[in-house]
């Protein structure tokens, strides 16, 4: 005769191996799609950076609301590389490390440079918002790279032709900040003016990054007589320049570039900033993508948005269409997607061409009048 306890034990164990036959485990959740986001988000160019994780934020979020991408949810991976290559190299490696999917950024053309070859062995697509040296696509060294801005030699084009076509200027100052970025621009920039015929560079000079004087750049300005001059860098060191150029009476044209077309630089700046131009990605406030960007922006932060804030938003729709295209994180594929599917943007409808160029960008001039950047007219 079998003991009552063993019997019912005996029954439990039956009924629980039925149980798990006819409801099985739940299936694993679909393993997350990761964004990596590179740039500066501290230091004296964070107003470069901050606003493209804000943009990824955003369209992750709206995307995620929707079911994410190929069924998964996208997760985000944000690594500071302030805007400096020694640092950009170990952002790089981090974020292979946490194998991410696909980069969006770096930021500054330098950063972005130094991080390329890591992503490049490690098979990673990249796109930058606002890495705008010429050689990061027509070197052919990084068929990884895409980016959502045009870049130095249109950029360098256009203040060119402003500055001789339209203001008529014959001697211009080239000077630059020594990084791939600046040095770059400034250089395009000598050579158009050279080929002009119609002007002469009257001075070639780099200066030092985050110096505190820059009387001794000023003063070789005036002594080679410029009626203008052609910046390529950054805020900090223009905003510098331009006001110990305005406190000794100079009323030399200060023409600069998208490193410098940022509220920051009018900030720093303040009243020297009035008069200044500078070349910036084209006027978008007439899409009505780009003004739903803004607007969400501004309800999700209270704030407007910085720089390369809808260069970021199209880098980050781009690259999600691009997999929800091939249909997989493949890298070879994504890359096909790319440069054949377009996608509606704030920028526009774009895709990318074989150097990955986005087809559709471009550059225009702006002011500061009365404390802000207005689109010129040429």
């Amino acid at each position: 005769m079998e003991h009552g306890t063993v019997r019912t034990a005996r029954v439990v164990v039956i009924l629980a191996a039925l149980f798990t036959a006819l409801c099985p485990a739940p299936l694993p959740a679909a393993e997350p799609i990761k964004l990596g986001i590179a740039g500066a988000h501290s230091g004296d160019l964070a107003s470069y950076g901050l606003p493209t994780v804000k943009a990824v934020e955003m369209v992750v979020k709206e995307t995620s609301s929707k079911g994410g991408v190929l069924g998964r949810p996208v997760e985000m991976f944000v690594e500071d590389d302030v805007c400096k290559p020694e640092v950009a190299t170990n952002t790089a490696t981090k974020l292979v490390s946490q194998k991410v999917h696909a980069v969006i950024g770096h930021i500054c053309s330098g950063a972005t440079k130094a991080a390329l070859g890591i992503y490049k062995d490690a098979r990673l697509v990249v796109i930058s918002p606002s890495a705008t040296n010429p050689e990061l696509t027509q070197s052919g060294q990084y068929p990884n790279f895409y980016r959502t801005i045009a870049s130095d030699d249109a950029q360098a084009r256009l203040e060119v032709d402003f500055a001789i076509a339209t203001l008529k200027l014959k001697k211009i100052a080239v000077l630059h900040d020594k990084g791939d970025y600046g040095k770059g621009l400034a250089e395009y920039a000598k050579k158009f003016i050279e080929q002009s015929q119609r002007a002469s560079v009257v001075l070639f000079e780099g200066v030092t990054p985050g110096a505190v004087d820059y009387s001794a750049v000023v003063q070789k300005i005036r002594r080679a007589g410029a009626d203008g001059v052609i910046y390529g860098g950054y805020h900090p060191e223009a905003a510098s320049i331009v006001s110990q150029m305005r406190k000794k009476g100079m009323k030399t044209v200060f023409i600069s570039d998208d490193g410098v077309k940022v509220d920051t630089f009018i900030k720093v700046a303040q009243k020297y900033a009035e008069g200044v131009y500078a070349t910036g990605p084209k006027d978008t406030t007439k899409n009505p993508l780009a003004i739903s960007a803004i607007e969400g922006h501004r309800k999700a932060y209270g704030a407007d948005p910085g720089a390369f804030f809808l260069n970021g938003i199209t880098a980050a729709q781009a690259i999600l269409n691009a997999f929800q295209k091939a249909g997989s994180t493949n890298y070879d594929t994504l890359g096909r997607a790319l440069q054949t599917e377009f996608v509606e943007t704030p920028l526009g409808r774009i895709r990318f061409d074989r150097r990955g160029d986005a087809i559709g960008v471009g550059f225009s001039l702006y002011q500061v009048r009365n404390g802000a950047y207005v689109e010129v007219s040429r």
